[in-house]
């Protein structure tokens, strides 16, 4: 079994590289309309910064919510507010190269909060949707200018692309959110999920973000660290210490539980596998290699 970390051995320097705002009221989200869970109403920001000061936390990523500029300068305009955010991992039109470089050129790469990119590829039909040739371009682009991608992949076509689109531009750094959901519900360790985990990883470009497992668990409601640390291992083995970020998934993980209970569980694992530099990489140093912060 898992302890809670005493905060003697968890200092207050962990960088959450995952968290979400949103505002119904400013913004479309087509994937919370008819959502009848506790998402589908505005997040604002400062709703979570008191729960962060019970936390190790002490800086914050956050990370896109809608495939639309709007949503990205919802987010900018938070990060500008509150100094406790490094960056925001944006929105740009990939299926539309020439688009992608002229929002860059005329304003993201002179915005010192805008740190990353990503899609909600997960809500696309095809699985395969990063491959096409339009967003191969556009990431490239990316990788020109050393702007790194989340990858929210939830099943295992999505990381069969990823791994294709880590062969095609091995230069751009790419980051699997979530762990791209590995098989804690079925308890399988460590299936196909594994086997292409190990085979991206062979990447030194592309790393993990240890974040969502509390909703991919499969027992949200009761979830421990004995029903992720097996994952969380098996990521660290694969990727390594220097290539493993955290992230609270905020306010989505409030399916699984408090913002502090992950902490402590996230927490609790890493210290139990790692010695004191290399958890001082996971919780923070890859962060800030990762996003440029």
């Amino acid at each position: 079994m898992f302890n809670t970390p005493s905060t003697d051995i968890v200092k207050k320097n962990i960088t959450d590289t995952h968290i979400h705002i949103w505002d119904l009221e400013k913004a479309r989200y087509q994937w919370l309309e008819g959502d009848a869970s506790i998402l589908n109403r505005t997040y604002r920001l400062e709703e979570l910064l008191p729960e962060m000061e019970g936390t190790p936390v002490t800086s914050g990523i956050l990370v896109q919510a809608a495939n639309h500029v709007k949503d990205t300068e919802l987010m900018l305009e938070a990060a500008r507010a509150h100094p406790c955010m490094a960056g925001v991992v944006g929105w740009l039109p990939l299926t539309d190269p020439a688009e992608t470089g002229r929002l860059l050129e005329s304003r993201f790469l002179r915005e010192p909060y805008f740190k990353g990119v990503r899609h909600l590829i997960h809500n696309e039909a095809d699985p395969a949707w990063l491959l096409q040739d339009t967003v191969l371009e556009s990431l490239g682009i990316l990788a020109a200018h050393h702007i790194p991608y989340d990858v929210v992949g939830v099943n295992d076509q999505h990381l069969q692309a990823a791994i294709r689109v880590s062969e095609k531009i091995p230069a751009l750094r790419l980051v699997l959110d979530h762990l791209n959901q590995p098989p804690i519900k079925g308890q399988q360790r460590f299936g196909a999920w594994g086997t292409l985990m190990r085979e991206i990883a062979g990447n030194g470009n592309v790393y993990a973000k240890i974040s969502g497992l509390g909703t991919a668990s499969g027992n949200p409601a009761a979830w421990t660290a004995d029903d992720v640390a097996p994952y969380i291992g098996y990521a660290l083995n694969v990727f390594g210490a220097d290539r493993c970020l955290l992230g609270g998934d905020w306010p989505v993980s409030k399916l699984a539980g408090s913002y502090a209970r992950h902490w402590e569980i996230y927490t609790g694992v890493i210290n139990d596998r790692l010695n004191g530099a290399d958890a001082e990489k996971v919780f923070h140093g890859n962060a800030a290699r990762f996003y440029n912060i």
